[in-house]
């Protein structure tokens, strides 16, 4: 199989399956996406879905957080991993959008890079979302899925697997590739043990007819022989 009628088949069947794949953060606008990105690295959506709403209350528009107090905020958002480093990068996120961007978020990946607390996942993630540019971000389930089921190639890192992503995937369906496999990712082709037995894209999976197939030949083996 080739690497095209891969993209193709996986495309078509999360096509059929995910059509309204999209995130789980819960949000309004950019500003509020953005600080629940800013959040929610390393930690769960659904925590930062639990610690957001009292934020937006208390900080309503990146102004507000602008001129938020550090321990006013820490104590808001202490339950989220790292707490302290993204309560400094929270309010150095407003204060920049304030200074610098006339209180806009702004919506290029350059411009989003430079805010505190956001890399390059985090300004796709905004671009694509928002502004439906056709970004592709990059986390864990990104860079484990796309190698194990083959859509990338020896990537060594999450820019590599961005590159070969962008390079293979239709511009159309960039957006929803990084909703399609973080997902995937988050139930299905899961880190330690992946559903195989649950998972459509068995038959173009190179994961699956690499390991798992001949896993499972090796035990009919074993017990042929008992």
């Amino acid at each position: 199989m080739t690497k095209r009628e891969r993209y193709k088949f996986i495309i078509n069947y999360f096509l059929i399956h995910a059509p309204n794949a999209e995130t789980e953060l819960i949000y309004d606008g950019a500003y509020q996406l953005l600080v629940a990105v800013i959040l929610s690295a390393q930690c769960t959506d659904k925590r930062i879905n639990l610690t957001t709403p009292s934020i937006f209350e208390k900080y309503p528009d990146v102004y507000a957080l602008s001129q938020a107090d550090h321990e006013a905020l820490f104590q808001l958002i202490k339950s989220v991993s790292y707490p302290n480093n993204k309560t400094k990068h929270l309010i150095g996120m407003a204060k920049m959008v304030v200074e610098k961007f006339n209180r806009k978020i702004p919506m290029t990946v350059d411009e989003l890079t430079q805010l505190p607390g956001v890399g390059r996942k985090t300004a796709n993630v905004i671009t694509s979302v928002i502004d439906e540019q056709p970004n592709i971000a990059v986390d864990t389930h990104v860079f484990r899925v796309s190698a194990r089921i083959g859509l990338t190639s020896n990537a060594k890192t999450p820019l590599e697997t961005e590159k070969q992503l962008v390079k293979n995937t239709p511009e159309e369906y960039l957006g929803k590739m990084h909703h399609w496999l973080i997902l995937h990712g988050r139930y299905i082709c899961v880190a330690r043990k992946p559903k195989c037995g649950k998972c459509g894209l068995r038959p173009v999976c190179k994961y699956y007819h690499n390991v798992i197939l001949k896993e499972n030949l090796i035990e009919r083996v074993k017990e042929d022989d008992l």
